[in-house]
């Protein structure tokens, strides 16, 4: 990584810290750990557990990707998973290095350079897909429930435009990957010597996407997913005292992904995820104290699960390298 790039993205974190910092102090410190406190460590262990159980809603949308009789095992594409998730919820290097790091997974684990790429870009293509559907709904509940305001209208304007320009994106992103296959071989050649054995990444983009009912299984998955996330906030405001129905706990989540995709160059969304669920919990008639809680309580879910999946993750990268040296 170039020194202005890292330079960008530590002035990038160091902002959003600084936000989150200036939210608990604006807020109270007093207000806000009350809140975490009264989810406790019980709770937090609840949340990492439904966390887990929604990564095999993850792996399961990537394994329909894949065609009949070519199929991974579940566990294998579950610890990719786990590993992008953790990587984008832990590092400076956002989903793109996350999904480089899953695609990296699945070839330890006996998958070609080219098709692990290609499967690790496919997935996420389709769970935008069906990102774009989630924000639908979250606009959708939000319009009838929200009572109004300039933050709210802004907001709203905000998501909508998001949604516009959704699905010409993700159109140009399938076009992208197949048009610009060769570009991506290219890649592929420079960090993995030997990634066109077995297939190229040419060959397994246009094999991917060249089955509409494998794309519809996966996005539905995906969808699935992103819906049971909505649990997840459910599950948190009322660990810390809140009084939220899911219905508008999942358009409060759609809304909270929505603006971590906008502020995807702020490393893990630090500020901005807590600036969000502080000012969306009021629209939904929660106290801000209570918002900015239950982002901190994600926030250590995340640590709690994201830490050993990463030093699981490199220690089976150390005994590869030490086997190939």
């Amino acid at each position: 990584m170039h020194w202005p790039r890292r330079l960008s993205l530590a002035l990038a974190l160091l902002a959003g810290l600084a936000a989150a910092v200036w939210l608990v102090w604006a807020i109270g410190f007093d207000a806000v750990f009350a809140a975490i406190a009264r989810a406790g460590i019980d709770g937090l262990v609840l949340l990492c557990l439904y966390a887990l159980v929604l990564l095999l809603i993850l792996a399961l949308a990537w394994f329909f990707l894949f065609p009949r009789g070519r199929r991974p095992a579940v566990a294998d594409l579950y610890l990719a998973r786990l590993v992008r998730d953790s990587i984008t919820d832990l590092s400076p290097f956002s989903a793109i290095g996350g999904m480089a790091a899953a695609a990296r997974v699945m070839v330890l684990r006996g998958m070609t350079a080219g098709q692990a790429a290609a499967a690790s870009a496919a997935d996420a293509t389709t769970e935008a897909m069906a990102q774009a559907a989630f924000l639908a709904f979250g606009i959708a509940v939000a319009v009838m429930d929200w009572s109004g305001g300039a933050a709210a209208d802004t907001l709203l304007r905000v998501m909508l435009t998001a949604l516009l320009l959704a699905v010409p994106g993700i159109a140009a992103l399938v076009l992208l990957q197949k048009k610009g296959a060769g570009f991506a071989e290219k890649m592929l050649a420079r960090f993995f010597p030997r990634g066109s054995e077995g297939g190229t990444f040419r060959q397994a983009i246009h094999e991917l996407y060249d089955s509409p009912s494998r794309l519809a299984a996966s996005a539905a998955w995906h969808l699935f997913g992103w819906i049971a996330s909505g649990g997840s906030t459910w599950l948190g405001f009322h660990l810390v005292g809140g009084n939220i129905n899911l219905l508008d706990a999942v358009a409060l989540e759609a809304l909270i992904c929505t603006l971590r995709s906008i502020a995807a160059f702020v490393p893990a969304a630090v500020g901005v995820q807590e600036g969000g669920y502080a000012l969306l919990a009021q629209l939904f008639g929660l106290p801000p104290e209570m918002g900015l809680a239950v982002s901190l309580l994600k926030r250590a879910r995340e640590i709690v699960l994201g830490v050993p999946a990463l030093l699981y993750w490199q220690a089976v990268e150390g005994r590869r390298a030490l086997a190939d040296g």
